[in-house]
């Protein structure tokens, strides 16, 4: 989400939801069959596969289990998933063009079950790649979990925007600023905004029952990004890579929950079929 519409949300009145016992049992199926739909894909995901024909499978994949892609017509979006190549940093539209030997892409799925939204995505590596983008991803999942390790009870915003920061900063790469996750549940984006940088001990306080999306964003150059003129894809300005990972949490009692992790076993490349659970 940009940070645009997360200060939009941010001024609207009202308290950050919390949910109970039935929202997490919902979200839990919701983020599960999310992750199954990117599951699916590690096979696929392939030298001369079309990223429209990825869109079209996870469109398939959704009616099939009795869900609706939440992106499909979302505020004019035609397609059923994002997938952002290579320097692409977000919401990059399918198209016809084949992947390439080399390229790393980030594909991003949410999942409308029984009212429920489990969003999440993931970098999949096409055929051999390069050891600076194959290091991107490894920075950029660690990134998302040492985030995620962060949340519980009494902690902040801030706490987990400031681990995101400090770790990828410190292995040389950038924090995309334009972006940030967000709250979730029965409603696509909903507060609390999450940073993916900033201070410690800053921004709104965790509480029991809140959930929302950490999706980091990270470059290999500057943090600079910039919107082509279809109004949706963002690209980095310096045409370097980047790279994403994204789960959804909800702050449990004593830590966090996370309800898109992959049943496979695929959270992070590399993907080996023979070890999938």
């Amino acid at each position: 989400m940009s940070n645009g519409d997360a200060n939009r949300l941010a001024s609207r009145d009202g308290k950050i939801p919390l949910h109970g016992p039935e929202a997490f049992a919902g979200m839990r199926k919701a983020g599960r069959l999310a992750a199954e739909a990117l599951d699916m894909l590690v096979p696929l995901v392939q030298p001369g596969t079309q990223t429209d024909t990825i869109d079209r499978l996870l469109l398939e994949f959704a009616l099939d289990h009795g869900a609706i892609p939440a992106t499909l017509n979302y505020r004019g979006y035609r397609y059923s998933s994002c997938t952002s190549i290579n320097h692409v940093v977000c919401h990059g539209m399918p198209n016809a063009k084949p992947l390439k030997e080399g390229d790393i892409v980030n594909i991003d799925v949410t999942l409308i079950v029984d009212g429920w939204h489990g969003d999440t995505s993931r970098m999949y590596p096409v055929g051999e790649i390069s050891r600076r983008a194959d290091r991107l991803m490894q920075v950029t999942y660690k990134s998302l979990m040492l985030g995620i390790a962060a949340v519980k009870p009494g902690a902040t915003t801030g706490d987990i925007g400031a681990a995101i920061q400090t770790y990828a900063e410190a292995e040389r790469c950038s924090v995309v600023t334009d972006f940030c996750g967000h709250g979730l549940g029965q409603v696509f984006h909903d507060r609390p905004n999450i940073l993916h940088y900033g201070q410690a001990g800053t921004g709104t306080i965790l509480e029991a029952g809140m959930l929302f999306t950490i999706e980091p964003m990270i470059n290999l150059g500057k943090p600079h990004v910039k919107i082509l003129a279809d109004g949706w894809t963002a690209v980095t300005r310096d045409r370097e890579l980047s790279a994403q990972f994204e789960h959804t949490v909800g702050v449990t009692r004593t830590g966090c929950e996370i309800f898109t992790g992959s049943p496979a076993g695929f959270d992070c490349p590399p993907y080996r079929l023979e070890n999938a659970a």
